[in-house]
């Protein structure tokens, strides 16, 4: 069974409690079970991070070599500007996923560049929790084409 780490970043702890209008009603607990059950029907684990620290998201993304097949992240703010996430995703070599709830691309225009984008496989933004879902989908499909080289 392929093993993936969901990784959440700043603020992300307070769903259901931020901007609603923007994240919804729904918790990060009720993501992480949207997520887990998407996983269970693939035959995937999946592990679950938050942080509203650099440093910390940093160290779990080290932490993940040899351990996880796969990563998904909501980077939060540091999409915008974290080189060191950046860096991070380039030096595990893992498949990583960037996602994001809203539509960063029709928000403000600080929120419509990404610095993390291009260590990743692909970016799913603007689908609420089912852009989770979608990378979910993304990686399962990812390890199968791996597989078949």
């Amino acid at each position: 069974m392929k093993k993936i780490l969901v990784v959440n970043g700043p603020n992300l702890n307070l769903l259901g409690f931020r901007e609603k209008d923007v994240y919804g009603k729904s918790s990060i607990e009720d993501l992480e079970i949207t997520i887990l059950n998407e996983c269970k029907k693939h035959d995937v684990i999946v592990d679950f991070f938050q942080s509203n620290c650099e440093g910390k998201i940093i160290d779990k993304l080290h932490e993940s070599i040899g351990v996880y097949e796969g990563i998904i992240i909501n980077p939060g703010a540091y999409t915008h500007y974290s080189f060191a996430i950046y860096d991070a995703i380039k030096a595990i070599n893992i498949p990583t996923v960037e996602v994001h709830i809203s539509n960063i691309y029709s928000r403000e225009e600080f929120r419509q560049n990404s610095v993390i984008a291009k260590a990743c496989i692909g970016q799913i933004s603007g689908f609420g929790f089912y852009s989770y879902v979608l990378a979910v989908y993304s990686l399962v499909d990812y390890f199968k084409k791996g597989e078949n080289k």
